[in-house]
């Protein structure tokens, strides 16, 4: 491309980046969604609300590499660290909120900056939602204690099992299926019954907003998912961890299943040395990072794709 289309387009999308409604960067975790989040805002006058289902446990800042203190002061901040570890949080729960909490920025002639790496709340807003019936907690514990033992394999196999087939053969992700077997078993009714007779209308259409996936090099996200395990075990890293530990709480909490706690309460345990939990937490944040890589290509795939390797900034997109 000559100099001058090169600079034309780039001065379309800076228009574009400006004329948006709303941001919404996703990506896999240790991607460097955060570090573009807080240049954007800067840029746009924008607020950045969190997208990420574990940053927004109160108990989980280190673990769930929320931004920091400094950072949260640079630019405002909205949804992170709202619940306590206690609360099971559902995907309309946080729609009903992100939604409350765009209309307040709008609101303010600022710009609503949405950075995550859950992938159906981003689905949620800019595709429509289908509200899922309460499910007993007897039915959800079986099914969670079916995806701990048995895994994605176990739980499409019984999916199938209960005349499921659609559910088993399109779902790949073991939240995803193991909400489609708690749906069956409560209702008698598949997930795709349910989410076609209840999808509500988008509440940010595509076109109004700027959509980024950040898709790194896979040997530069390993390295920063290496680092990641290392500063999570740091003092400050491990001191969270017994801080929720000692809260008691039921191990099938979202909070309490996010990679890092059981890891860190092993070596707590002394059951795993430093250098074994160091390990153990980098191939477990490679394979969650791997499944959200897939299901942002599979879910996502007109978004604009963005490699952070060669720089966090605005003038990337």
């Amino acid at each position: 491309m000559a100099t001058k289309d090169m600079d034309a387009s780039l001065e379309g999308e800076r228009k574009q980046l400006v004329e948006s409604r709303a941001i919404l960067i996703a990506g896999p975790t240790a991607s460097g969604k955060s570090a573009l989040a807080l240049n954007l805002a800067e840029a746009c006058d924008g607020v950045i609300i969190n997208a990420d289902s574990m940053q927004l446990y109160e108990n989980l800042r280190i673990i769930s590499a929320r931004p920091s203190i400094d950072e949260e002061n640079r630019i405002p901040h909205r949804l992170y660290g709202v619940l306590p570890a206690s609360t099971a949080f559902s995907t309309g729960a946080w729609l009903r909120l992100a939604i409350r909490e765009i209309e307040a920025v709008e609101a303010e002639g600022r710009t609503p900056i949405l950075v995550g790496g859950t992938g159906l709340y981003f689905k949620a807003l800019t595709e429509g939602f289908a509200e899922l019936p309460a499910i007993p907690d007897d039915i959800r514990d079986a099914a969670r204690d079916l995806a701990d033992r048995e895994g994605v394999e176990g739980l499409k196999k019984q999916l199938t099992h209960l005349g499921d087939e659609a559910a088993a053969q399109a779902l790949a992700d073991p939240q995803r299926l193991t909400r489609a077997l708690e749906v069956l078993q409560a209702t008698g009714e598949p997930l795709g019954a349910w989410q076609q007779k209840a999808q509500s209308a988008p509440y940010l259409a595509p076109d109004t907003c700027t959509r980024i996936v950040l898709a790194p090099p896979r040997s530069w996200l390993h390295a920063r998912i290496e680092q990641r395990a290392l500063l999570m075990l740091e003092s400050a890293g491990i001191a969270e961890v017994r801080k929720l530990l000692a809260l008691n709480l039921s191990e099938k909490l979202p909070a309490m299943r996010a990679i890092g706690v059981s890891e860190v309460r092993d070596y707590l345990a002394g059951t795993r040395d430093l250098e074994e939990t160091v390990h153990r937490l980098t191939v477990a944040t490679r394979q969650y990072a791997k499944r959200q890589e897939t299901w942002f290509r599979n879910q996502m795939p007109d978004w604009q794709r963005v490699d952070p390797s060669k720089g966090i900034d605005k003038d990337c997109l």
